[in-house]
Order: structure tokens, then C-alpha cells, then sequence
């Protein structure tokens, strides 16, 4: 069996190619620039983007299930030309906030054109629904822990239930490789509730370093979440943090009933990732010669 993995050099695409090279499957990446995709051996790398879909058609070729990363503005035509290739599965990256259906959600939007244009198509589909995945921390704080050592967010006691991208992955994997999954749709979370304030703390065990919380308020959030994400997003955000203040969510056991193995907690990623939160020194140049 020949599985296309689209999205293939992100977090979760990488993993899921390498869950799919370790079952002995035949996998083919997507990616826009080959030459630096660094994916696991075995895998045959294609050149293409999904924002251009006549550049996925010849990768499509005997394909018979794909990965797919959503990218609502051609999914309904990546959909109907994986059909005609002859694909019979879709997996979708999606998310958790598609369940919200207020229309007020830049992200559930997103993700739910994908779903609808995959689920429309005709063939079988199951939807890879992660709540907040835990390696958002990189981009909300590692920059700050590296140079300060500090995180400055709003709401250190809102809790959240983050889920270790190597989870999401091994569920959309399972669901490639296995029948059983076909027309469902998984929400996926971390093992527990855990509070911004904590885990800061628990990447300071793994680091090995203090690394200070400082609460700041929403204004100032705004302001700084501004500078990297689009306005409805950094408003999305501030309200589930707000939200979880007093409403945080419920762990789901979803991991652990499809893979048989428990989610890994955020401790467990901040120690897979603590690399990425230490100091990055610059070499001296070398002193000249005497």
C-alpha cells in the first residue's frame, strides 16, 4: 500500500511518515522543497503544494490512502483529485474547534471547510480532531525562556490540556494503517488539565533552569500575540484562556483507546523538547595568532 503524506515536514507529517516507513508501508511526502525535507529513509519525497493543486496530481498517482494537512482554500479540489487517482482513505489534520460551531471561531472555520470538502468527495475519511497541541509553547514562549528565562502570558491559572504532537500522530497513523476508524471523527487532548503557570514550571524541571511566570493582562497579550498571529486568532485564543479559568476542559482517553498506550503528558514534552528552550550561545571568534 502506497500512503501520501501531505504537511510532511510539520510536526505531525514528519511522525506520521515515520510511524507508516516503521509498518512496512509504502510512503510518498509532499512538500514544497525536497531538498531540505530531511524525512525519515525509505520515504520518496515529491516536490508539490497543496495551495497549487495541479502540483499534487502526479504525486497522487497509485496512492491508495492520504495524509492530508488542512488547507481550506483547495481542499475541495486536492479532494476530488485524490478521487480520481484512485485514493480510497483520507485522514484530515483538523481540530478540536471545529466543535465550535458559532461561527466566531477563525480555526473551527478553518478546519471544518477541510472536513466538509474531504467528507463530500466520496471517499472514506476519519478526522484527526487535537485539542491545543503542547508545542504551541514554542512559538508563545521559547524565544522569551531562552534570552529571559521568563514567559509573560495572561491567565497563569487557566487550564488547558495540551497534547503531545507524537500522540496526534500515532492516531492518524493508526487510523491510515487500520480499519475500524473509517467515518469517525477523534478529539484528541493530553493525559490532564494543566494550569500556564505549571507549565512553565514543568519546563524549568526539564530545562534544569528557573524560569520565571510573569502574568500580564489581555491588553498587553494582545498587543504582543498581535505581532505574530492574525487578529481573530489572538482573540480566539484570549478567550479560551479566559474560559479556562474557570471552565477548564476534560482530558479525553482517545489516545490511549486507539493506540493502546496512554497520551504523554506535557512534562514528557517539555523534557522531549527542552533543547529548544535553552540559551543559544554564539562561539567566540578564535583569538588571532601571537
Amino acid at each position: 500500500m502506497t500512503v501520501l503524506v501531505t504537511g510532511a515536514t510539520g510536526s505531525v507529517g514528519r511522525l506520521v511518515a515515520g510511524h507508516l516507513i516503521a509498518a512496512g508501508e509504502r510512503v510518498r511526502a509532499l512538500t514544497r522543497n525536497p531538498a531540505t525535507a530531511a524525512l525519515p529513509d525509505g520515504v520518496e519525497v515529491r516536490e508539490g503544494d497543496l495551495r497549487q493543486p495541479n502540483t499534487v496530481r502526479a504525486a497522487l498517482r497509485g496512492v491508495e490512502r492520504l495524509y492530508l494537512f488542512p488547507v481550506p482554500e483547495t481542499a475541495r479540489e486536492v479532494a476530488a483529485a485524490a478521487r480520481e487517482a484512485g485514493v480510497r482513505r483520507i485522514v484530515v489534520l483538523s481540530s478540536s474547534s471545529v466543535l465550535d460551531t458559532s461561527g466566531d471561531n477563525h480555526s473551527g472555520e478553518h478546519h471544518r471547510a477541510v472536513e466538509r470538502a474531504v467528507e463530500e468527495c466520496g471517499v472514506e475519511w476519519t478526522f484527526v480532531r487535537p485539542d491545543e497541541f503542547a508545542a504551541n509553547v514554542l512559538w508563545k514562549w521559547a524565544d522569551s525562556i531562552r534570552t529571559e528565562s521568563v514567559v509573560r502570558a495572561p491567565y497563569g491559572n487557566a487550564a488547558r490540556v495540551p497534547i503531545h504532537e507524537a500522540d496526534i500522530a500515532a492516531v492518524a497513523a493508526t487510523a491510515l494503517l487500520e480499519d475500524g476508524h473509517v467515518g469517525q471523527a477523534y478529539v484528541l487532548t493530553g493525559p490532564e488539565a494543566i494550569t500556564q503557570a505549571d507549565q512553565v514550571r514543568a519546563m524549568s524541571e526539564a530545562t534544569g533552569r528557573p524560569i520565571a511566570f510573569e502574568e500580564i493582562t489581555p491588553d498587553e497579550a494582545r498587543k504582543a500575540m498581535g505581532t505574530v498571529m492574525p487578529a481573530p486568532v489572538v482573540e480566539m485564543v484570549l478567550r479560551y484562556l479566559a474560559d479556562a479559568v474557570t471552565d477548564p476542559p476534560v482530558p479525553v482517553d482517545t489516545v490511549e483507546r486507539i493506540t493502546g498506550r496512554p497520551a504523554r503528558t506535557f512534562a514528557r514534552w517539555a523534557a522531549d523538547h527542552a533543547a529548544e528552550f535553552t540559551p543559544r550561545h554564539t562561539p567566540r571568534p578564535e583569538e588571532p595568532a601571537a
